[in-house]
């Protein structure tokens, strides 16, 4: 029989979250980040890694962390040949990321190694990629019984070392599903994760590569960053306010009535153009936000009707009067 062990909440101290990169991704919790094969997942993840052993700033981070320690486990990519020359050409600093020998045995979630790795090298962020390749012999990611200890696991080693843990994880085949319903296995490791971020190219013939925020239980989700793939990299570019889903669907999931976004984007820029002539493009964005079009498939539907930018002093405006439809009086 188990001992029983009571906790009166009045006698935890609170805690403020602290924070690997805010707010995606929290020390001492687990995070999942994942996308298809191919759109740039393990690259993103070594651009980190690569930044965070030289104490870079992480993209948009106003203040760098110090340079940390981080323990790489990969069962897709061989170090030798594919990971060490990735990092060398990202400018890591190889004595701050470790692998775990997996020649004798190899690693799960359950595995006493983890956290004696975290403890013996201090390490402030541990990556298992991919997620599946951990979950330990005989566990079935499809269901929730036998993932959830597993992970729960895991969320202790996390906690107790306070060690950010990142699983790159495969998408599954429902197309058109949310994101959030994306990741390959049961919902139950969604669930588990603290935050979950998404890596996708809508566009296979553009190399811009996007990160969204899919979920966060410990913050606001954080804007969607884009970057322009490189030879070696991925160069951080900007931001944009496409959500998870919206790059899913390719920024043209259908409407009401069959009607697409771009569609109802140019309909709603030709109500604008009977109000003015000319609107500055922050307006234009807002209100084309208030009605749920995002600023990427304005920009879209901008091109399509052939609306042109035009600078007054410091600000742009998007020129509608090639949109004016005269009224009668006019007429």
């Amino acid at each position: 029989m188990s001992k029983l062990e009571l906790i009166r909440l009045n006698e935890v101290a609170p805690q403020e979250v602290d924070w690997l990169w805010y707010p995606c991704i929290a020390f001492g919790k687990v995070t999942i980040l994942q996308g298809d094969p191919g759109e740039g997942k393990t690259m993103l993840m070594l651009n980190m890694i690569a930044d965070l052993t030289q104490g870079r700033k992480l993209w948009e981070q106003e203040t760098p962390n110090p340079p940390l320690v981080c323990i790489y486990q990969t069962a897709e990519d061989g170090i030798a040949d594919t990971i060490v020359p990735r990092l060398t050409a990202m400018d890591a600093d190889l004595g701050k990321v470790v692998v775990i020998s997996e020649d004798r045995q190899l690693l799960s979630f359950t595995d006493d190694r983890i956290e004696q790795a975290i403890l013996a090298t201090g390490a402030k962020l541990l990556v298992l990629d991919p997620l599946q390749a951990y979950l330990g012999m005989g566990v079935d990611m499809h269901r929730a019984n036998e993932v959830r200890p597993a992970f729960h696991a895991l969320s202790n080693i996390a906690q107790r070392t306070g060690c950010a843990i990142v699983l790159i994880g495969h998408m599954n085949k429902m197309k058109g599903s949310g994101s959030l319903y994306r990741g390959l296995g049961s919902i139950d490791i969604a669930g588990a994760a603290r935050s979950i971020l998404l890596v996708c190219q809508p566009d296979k013939h553009r190399d811009e590569v996007y990160l969204a925020h899919v979920k966060s239980n410990l913050a606001p989700l954080g804007e969607t960053l884009v970057f322009v793939r490189e030879e070696d990299r991925f160069a951080f570019s900007g931001t944009c306010d496409e959500t998870a889903d919206e790059l899913l669907s390719g920024g043209d999931s259908e409407e009401s009535g069959g009607m697409t976004k771009v569609v109802r984007a140019t309909i709603c820029l030709q109500e604008l153009a009977q109000q003015c002539d000319e609107m500055p493009s922050t307006d234009v964005y807002a209100r084309m936000l208030e009605k749920g079009i995002s600023k990427r498939t304005t920009e879209e539907a901008k091109k399509l009707v052939g609306i042109a930018s035009v600078r007054h002093g410091n600000r742009l405006y998007f020129d509608l009067r090639p949109l004016r439809i005269p009224s009668l009086e006019e007429a």
